[in-house]
């Protein structure tokens, strides 16, 4: 072999060697949950008196959907002088008003409810829900996002797990009000599933750290202040303090019998947005803790989860880099001999893959009598999570190099049935070069492929095609939903 064919295939092997290893890790978070399966969280106790609670909402723009949201937690069963409800509006549009109105209706019915509107955006959510905090009158915090509809037994269900004083975070499972509205929204509801049941569920039952989600949870405020309160360094400050307040010993519980229903996004560019802040906020939080965490006295299995946990999202730039060795190193390994090519290449792309497999059907199995139904969508779902890997790639290389932006909430229309529209309504992601890109890499798997069929290595066709379908998935339909957007929105535009 020449030294560049040696050097082609020893960083394809490399990073082979290293996805395997983390799907060999989400082997093990389905036997962390499996094994402590039973042990499902019970409060220590039961509040004689119920404590007051802040219900925080961090809005930004969210016209379509804010009106649900405080309908929704006013509803909320809890004595009415014990609960009192934070509008946090950093709205620049008619969001302000809808907000304003939804507010003066709630009063007129006796809650407990302000409105507080910053010109300054200081910190984004993380700096909203810091001056909440200032004037919230609640010793415990509650958090929804925009695009939630909590059910009005949530703080009643949760509130007595702090009668143990350890106990900082009771995070709930969240649901999906759109699920079925789109293989996107299908895909991602799949995605969700999979992270609050066997992640949070495996790390919190196995006495490992795991994080609040940022929204359908409860904060006790001494763990709030304690940790060092809401931070604006990264753009995933419930992260950020998740594990902060872990560091402090503090406790966290998590509840997948509470679910919290939520919209997922419809639209591709808009779920890109959210997971490239959610990886490019990881990655922040890894480089800011992860070394704190190391050096800390906690047990040697817990610090290897948060190692696994934190730097997970560095896949996508190993994955970015698999994207384009693949039909070089294919190339090489043909010319050498494709028996080889059988023995060791594809055993290592089935452990990567077949994890995820794993992974997904076991937490589908845990929720849905119809779990078998829900296989079809496997193969997509493992596409669009390589179809990702360009979206997220940026977002890691961006924390790297400590490239500074600003924090992009994703968009929400309101959908909750399949006839809902979404085209013509505000807030649309735009493209940029990044979806020509992922629509050149699938044409450049499409090659491949036939390269593949040509030759007869028939055992890679099912790997390629995932990346194929993958990448023209991502870009075509990015493109797609923009120029639908843009087309119903000139109407709207012109008036």
């Amino acid at each position: 072999m020449t030294p560049l064919e040696t050097l082609i295939l020893a960083t394809y092997f490399f990073i082979l060697i290293i996805l395997a290893g983390y799907g060999w890790h989400r082997y093990y978070l389905v036997y962390a949950y499996m094994k402590n399966r039973d042990k499902v969280p019970v409060p220590v106790n039961r509040f004689d008196e119920l404590p007051t609670v802040t219900l925080q909402l961090p809005i930004y723009n969210e016209m379509y959907v804010v009106d649900r949201l405080i309908q929704s937690v006013c509803r909320m069963d809890y004595p009415r002088d014990r609960f009192e409800v934070q509008v946090l509006d950093d709205s620049t549009d008619e969001t302000r008003s809808i907000a304003q109105m939804a507010v003066r209706r709630a009063v007129a019915q006796g809650v407990d409810i302000t409105y507080l509107h910053r010109t300054d955006r200081t910190g984004y959510k993380a700096g909203a829900l810091e001056a909440g905090m200032k004037v919230a009158k609640g010793e415990f915090i509650a958090i929804f996002d925009a695009d939630f509809l909590p059910t009005p037994d949530f703080l009643k269900r949760t509130v007595d797990h702090f009668t143990d004083p350890k106990v900082a975070v009771v995070q709930a499972r969240w649901g999906h009000i759109n699920a079925d509205y789109s293989l996107l929204t299908k895909i991602q509801s799949i995605l969700l599933d999979a992270h609050f049941v066997l992640e949070h569920g495996g790390r919190n039952r196995a006495g490992c750290f795991f994080n609040f989600n940022g929204t359908a949870g409860v904060w006790r405020r001494e763990a709030i202040d304690s940790a060092g309160g809401w931070q604006h360094d990264t753009l995933t400050e419930d992260l950020d303090l998740s594990y902060r307040a872990q560091l402090l010993g503090w406790k966290f519980v998590f509840l997948p019998d509470v679910v919290s229903p939520a919209e997922v996004p419809v639209e591709m560019n808009s779920f890109k947005s959210q997971q490239h802040r959610w990886a490019k906020g990881s990655i922040q939080t890894c480089m800011k803790l992860l070394p704190r965490i190391l050096r800390s006295n906690q047990p040697i299995g817990v610090k290897a989860e948060a190692f696994f946990h934190l730097t997970a999202n560095f896949n996508y730039l190993l994955m970015s880099v698999l994207s384009v060795l693949m039909f070089p190193a294919m190339y090489v390994r043909y010319n050498m001999g494709w028996t080889e090519m059988l023995l060791i290449d594809i055993p290592l792309f089935a452990a990567a893959t077949l994890s995820v497999c794993n992974f997904y059907i076991v937490s589908q199995r845990e929720l849905y009598p119809d779990w078998r139904t829900r296989l079809k969508y496997l193969p997509f779902l493992m596409s669009i999570g390589i179809g990702l890997c360009v979206n997220n790639t940026r977002a890691v290389l961006e924390a790297l190099f400590h490239k500074e932006s600003e924090f992009a909430r994703t968009p929400k229309y309101g959908i909750e049935r399949d006839s809902d529209e979404w085209a013509g309504k505000k807030y649309h992601q735009t493209v940029g070069v990044q979806s020509l890109i992922e629509l050149a890499l699938g044409l450049y798997f499409t090659g491949t492929v036939f390269y593949a069929l040509i030759n007869q290595i028939y055992g890679t066709l099912p790997f390629l095609m995932l990346f194929q379908i993958g990448f023209l998935y991502t870009g075509l339909l990015s493109i797609l939903q923009q120029f639908t957007g843009d087309e119903a929105m000139a109407p709207e535009i012109a008036k």
